[in-house]
């Protein structure tokens, strides 16, 4: 499968980059988006129509990982384009208000995931592990069915032990990593190295950093997970950044 970085930043939009999203394409041709965070339409025209998305699966409902949805569906509403089908958008449903959201009639269907026994979309199996964030948020386990491959990602978390073991034996570990080291302990967010400590513990292939700071410098956040990762490559997410998993 192919990873596509869309939207990069933590927060809000800024130096001509968007909020979290990514495109997430398997072996077989499906396209999941990975949350839809702002500027995710117009990132998104660069790698495929958005009218050739087959799901959308959502960490949570904060602006900065949905803000573009109502932007994409208008696009699918609006488009001349014949035979668009109803896009499954894919979210928890413990705020029943923002679910109900999802729906759009002849436009989009909000679908529940199964947090306790996964869900299958398209080639994926997926699991889900409720993350330490100030509003309900999962991250999630991502097994493509004809290779064999997995990504995990945290949507936004603070640390806490059980994502080691949610992530073991990942091939790339997608990691939400809003802080230097010296901000650890955060009840929203990772830090460098506790992103690193993670990704080693965890054995992972390859750890992306996501979700990234607005200020500061983003090679010594890099370098920060490096000096804990025992060797695991360490990437910075930017916009149409691809990663083959």
């Amino acid at each position: 499968m192919k990873l596509t970085a869309l939207g990069v930043w933590g927060g809000y939009p800024t130096k001509d980059a968007g909020t979290t999203s990514y495109l997430l394409q398997s072996e077989s041709g499906f396209n999941l988006l990975i949350d839809a965070g702002s500027r995710a339409v117009t990132e998104l025209e660069h790698e495929l129509s958005p009218t050739k998305l087959d799901a959308i699966i959502l960490s949570h409902y904060h602006e900065d990982h949905i803000a573009d949805l109502g932007v994409l569906r208008q696009y699918r509403q609006l488009s001349h384009e014949r035979g668009i089908e109803i896009l499954n958008i894919y979210g928890h449903d413990e705020n029943q208000l923002e679910f109900d959201k999802l729906s759009l009639e002849n436009v989009s269907k909000g679908v529940v995931y199964d947090t306790i026994n996964g869900t299958s979309i398209g080639p994926f199996d997926i699991t889900f592990l409720k993350t330490v964030h100030p509003i309900t948020c999962y991250a999630m386990r991502i097994f493509e069915r004809d290779t064999g491959k997995i990504l995990v990602y945290t949507g936004d978390t603070g640390y806490f032990e059980q994502l080691t073991d949610f992530t073991r034996n990942a091939d790339l570990f997608l990691a939400d990593v809003y802080f230097f080291k010296d901000k650890s302990n955060m009840p929203n967010h990772l830090s460098s190295i506790e992103a690193g400590k993670i990704a080693r513990r965890a054995n992972v292939k390859s750890l992306v950093l996501t979700h990234l700071p607005q200020t500061g410098d983003l090679n010594l956040l890099q370098k920060e997970a490096e000096e804990v990762t025992n060797g695991i490559f360490v990437d910075l997410a930017q916009p149409h950044k691809k990663w083959s998993i």
